[in-house]
């Protein structure tokens, strides 16, 4: 029988058998789901255990729709019978915008002897001294969405550079009348690993556009604050030639339709409201998502490594995204489901069960446990 204790003695770093080279990728986990990230040569396993596990889904910033669909997606995920055999329990929190916070939670369930945390970090740096103690105990760790700037733990994420900059940004400036004037960026949450990356992104591309001006303002991923600093840089610029939103891009498009801005086009999330914004007004531009379906790939993970499977150290899921041009009713976008939900759900390219329907995710609740 199994017990934290033997675990610690048997193996207790993480790849813990580091593995490095090409030859250690060529046998992990779901290959054509979990792809390794450019340039990570290392892997990460554990000693397998015998289940079902204990597992904990540690949510930091609150009152995002993203996340609450995330939410949503793994409870259901983890309800279906041929997962929940797997999981004694999973128990969910959400923390908040305070790393202090975040940090404690984590605390608490490895000192509960949880199996394993999933979690998406508010801050990428100020994990250090958990992830130790969480190798001590024997919990494993997976960072997803926004994940910490470590590699001792497995950690899940879009390429955001490549996502925001050679796609998004790409698309748009593909889609300006020509490739010169003013550009609105509409960012994240500041000092977010994501936000950070994805700036990089566009301005790597941009780098190549010396006629491009850009003018930067702060969303916070949320619509309504989007909406708001996307109208007030309208009316101190009045004209913009194109428009680059990370989150909650809705807002970009009422603030469009609101101040009467001439149509031009737009980069954005995969939110419902802002799709049919696109199609409805006739806007070019293009929808890029990071689906809440991360949510499941991050507990499967840690479902697998708990099992004694092998991982690359760093893995980029695959971006979807589409151009409005191509745009398909019932599969980009969905009239009958509100304007927060996310219309890709899951990754299909990690299997037909990961992609999961709108009923199966609204019947969930965002709540604690």
């Amino acid at each position: 029988m199994f017990t934290p204790a033997l675990f610690r003695n048997a193996t207790l770093t993480i790849a813990m058998t580091v593995m490095s080279g090409q030859a250690a990728l060529a046998d992990t986990y779901m290959p054509s789901c979990y792809i390794p990230a450019k340039g990570i040569e290392t892997t990460v396993s554990y000693e397998g255990r015998e289940g079902p596990y204990r597992i904990a889904l540690v949510n930091g910033h609150t009152g995002i729709p993203w996340r609450e669909q995330m939410i949503k997606t793994t409870r259901a995920w983890a309800k279906r019978p041929e997962n929940a055999k797997n999981i004694a329990e999973l128990n969910v929190v959400s923390t908040g915008g305070d790393v202090a916070a975040q940090i404690a939670a984590i605390d608490n369930f490895i000192q509960a002897g949880y199996d394993a945390v999933v979690f998406i970090a508010v801050n990428p740096t100020a994990f250090q001294a958990v992830i130790t103690r969480a190798e001590r105990a024997g919990t494993v760790l997976v960072s997803f969405d926004n994940p910490v700037d470590s590699e001792r733990v497995l950690r899940i994420t879009p390429e955001w550079t490549e996502f925001e900059g050679e796609i998004k940004t790409q698309s748009v400036v593909n889609q300006m009348e020509k490739p010169e004037g003013k550009v609105l960026i509409v960012r994240g949450i500041q000092g977010n690993s994501t936000d950070r990356d994805r700036q990089v992104g566009v301005a790597r591309v941009l780098a190549n556009y010396p006629g491009i001006e850009t003018v930067e303002v702060v969303g916070n991923w949320d619509t309504g604050t989007v909406q708001k600093v996307t109208t007030d840089a309208i009316a101190v610029h009045e004209h913009f030639d194109a428009f680059i939103c990370q989150h909650g891009c809705r807002g970009v498009t009422n603030a469009i339709a609101a101040t009467g801005h001439p149509i031009v086009p737009v980069g954005g999330d995969a939110e419902n409201g802002f799709v049919l914004g696109l199609v409805r007004n006739h806007i070019p531009g293009i929808s890029v998502s990071t689906s809440p379906g991360q949510g499941p790939i991050a507990l499967r993970a840690a479902i697998a490594l708990l099992q004694g499977e092998t991982l690359p150290s760093t893995v980029n899921l695959p971006t979807p995204y589409v151009e409005t041009a191509d745009m398909v009713e019932g599969v980009n976008y969905f009239p009958d489901q509100p304007d927060t939900f996310e219309t890709v759900t899951g990754y299909a390219v990690c299997g037909e069960d990961m992609v999961l329907s709108p009923d199966e995710i609204n019947a969930q609740t965002i709540d604690n446990n």
